[in-house]
């Protein structure tokens, strides 16, 4: 029996046999070319070829992961037109005269090393993403087929890395875990997994050539371990917990349906946050009451150009009749930091977290904000939307956010286009806005508490500096301090207050938040129930603290 250690991607826990994947690909080999034209011609053509893969991957991840965590392989279509990365090409190509496969093996390395040095793991994870792509190159310029991984059984998938197309084209009912040696949470297939339920540990360093197919293995998404050819008394510990599992399972699924009310009679609106249209799925299937977060910058990420008012208000438009009346608050985009898209044309920032983000970007950019504004207002004549504006810090901005707003009802208006004026909101995500949040209560119609920002800024600590964990603290005193002082700034003034961030999903903190007098939480689909039987279970008027 050996165990080892990673990080966890989703928590779940299973006892099964490993299904070893392993790299079968030859290296690629030099060779020296005498037409340089012809063979950046070879890597063009390849590319097309790249693309028309990439594209029906894409559509078949739709129907199993969703369109946000799908749009995955939009991006990787964007890749392998990157103008810097063709440019890395094509100059080894005419400069050194050497074969396609091997320009394009070289450069991927190139640009993977680049990433993997980066200091945001978010950045990080990219590296993988260009190995990906530069692999489905070199498969397609040597003519060979992309090798597809078969499971007769269900398995504990044990590999060195996993791409989101293996993820993909695998049977979701005979993945029991996923196990890597490489990888990191923020990877394009960690969050497959995550979207997938399937329990995955990356950055686990198990050397490859001891582990085989049959082996036996625990795969522990609760505390990040894997152990291989566990004995008997582990194997029994494994199943005790896997039941348990199973029955906390069973009993959350009885609470469908059932209020969300303390037990001293508080309600509580409980919420689901969404990147897209097809997530909604998942938010009704787990009975939340309404979206309390719809990050519609998703709509702008793996793409080419902006998207068009009609196909925003197409996508609002499908949440709102899809909720059937219940309450979508829709926050307008959130670019910036580490959402980006190269049609923005924003400039490279020694500190993207404290640069061009969130409402400043909009505001900036009034084209850009005017168009998501009119589609939004257009969808409200179909169910009940409220929208929410990210990153504020001063009553300033709010009152240049409501002169535009202002001007988008006068385009409609002259053009007679229908619309209802939505119920209007902030993010406080910035100790600034936490601070004067009695004068902003006065403005706006509700407050939204992001904890994620709240808590990177208030600490002064990137929250994606996995480096900077022990210092990290998410229940500091200051942080929920600030939440507190929030939301009776917001009753006193008769407004309603809802939290969004990671936070707001830590059962450990529900009844302290529940105390404070949280009118609302949104929250990932898959946590809604979990957080309702807390809710459930705790008091609201009992030792106000």
């Amino acid at each position: 029996m050996v165990q080892f250690s990673g990080k966890s991607v989703y928590k779940g826990i299973v006892l099964g046999t490993v299904a070893v994947f392993k790299d079968r690909e030859e290296p690629v080999r030099r060779k020296r070319i005498e037409d340089a034209a012809a063979e950046i011609l070879r890597i063009e053509e390849a590319g097309l070829e790249a693309k028309a893969q990439l594209k029906a991957l894409h559509d078949e991840a739709l129907s199993a992961v969703g369109e946000v965590n799908a749009a995955v392989f939009e991006a990787y279509q964007i890749m392998v037109e990157d103008e810097d990365y063709r440019k890395s090409i094509y100059n080894m190509i005419r400069t050194e005269m050497v074969n396609g496969e091997y320009a394009v093996a070289v450069t991927g390395d190139n640009f993977s090393r680049m990433f993997s040095a980066m200091d945001d793991d978010y950045m990080k994870a990219r590296a993988a993403d260009v190995r990906d792509v530069s692999n489905r190159l070199i498969r397609i310029l040597e003519g060979r087929e992309e090798t597809s991984r078969f499971l007769e059984e269900p398995a504990v998938i044990v590999a060195e890395d996993l791409t989101p197309g293996e993820i993909v084209k695998l049977d979701r009912k005979k993945i029991l875990a996923f196990v890597t040696v490489e990888g990191s949470s923020s990877s394009h297939a960690a969050i497959l997994a995550r979207m997938m339920n399937i329990p995955a540990v990356v950055g686990v360093p198990v050397n490859l050539e001891e582990i085989h197919d049959g082996m036996k293995a625990v795969v522990d998404g609760f505390q990040g371990t894997v152990i291989f050819n566990p004995d008997e008394e582990t194997c029994i510990q494994a199943e005790r917990k896997i039941a348990e599992e199973l029955e906390r399972r069973r009993l959350l699924e009885n609470l469908k349906g059932k209020e969300t009310i303390t037990l001293d009679g508080k309600k509580i609106r409980l919420c689901a946050n969404i990147g897209s249209a097809s997530d909604v799925g998942y938010a009704m299937e787990n009975d939340a009451e309404g979206i309390g977060l719809f990050r519609s910058e998703f709509l702008y990420l793996g793409r080419k150009d902006f998207p068009t008012e009609e196909e925003q208000f197409q996508a609002y438009r499908q949440v709102v009749q899809t909720m059937g009346g219940k309450k979508v608050v829709i926050r307008t985009l959130d670019m910036g930091a580490d959402k980006q898209a190269d049609y923005f044309n924003l400039e490279k920032e020694e500190n993207p977290a404290l640069g061009l983000r969130g409402i400043r970007i909009c505001l900036r950019r009034h084209d850009i904000f005017k168009t998501q504004l009119r589609a939004i207002f257009r969808a409200t004549i179909y169910g009940n939307i409220s929208v929410m504006y990210p990153m504020i810090i001063s009553v300033e901005e709010v009152q240049e956010i409501f002169k535009i707003v202002r001007e988008v009802q006068e385009e409609l208006d002259r053009a007679k286009v229908p619309y209802q004026y939505p119920e209007q909101g902030i993010m406080i995500e910035t100790p600034a806005a936490a601070l004067i949040s009695d004068e902003l209560a006065k403005m706006v119609d509700f407050f939204s508490i992001g904890t994620n920002d709240l808590t990177q800024y208030t600490l002064a600590i990137d929250r994606q500096n996995q480096g900077l964990d022990d210092f990290y603290n998410p229940y500091h005193k200051a942080v929920l301090r600030m939440i507190r002082m929030t939301v009776e700034n917001a009753h006193k003034h008769g407004k309603w207050v809802g939290i969004c961030g990671e936070l707001g999903a830590d059962t450990a903190l529900t009844e302290k938040f529940v105390q404070m007098g949280m009118d609302e939480f949104s929250v990932a689909p898959s946590m809604v129930l979990r957080l309702r039987k807390k809710i459930r279970e705790s008091t609201w008027n009992h030792i106000r603290q």
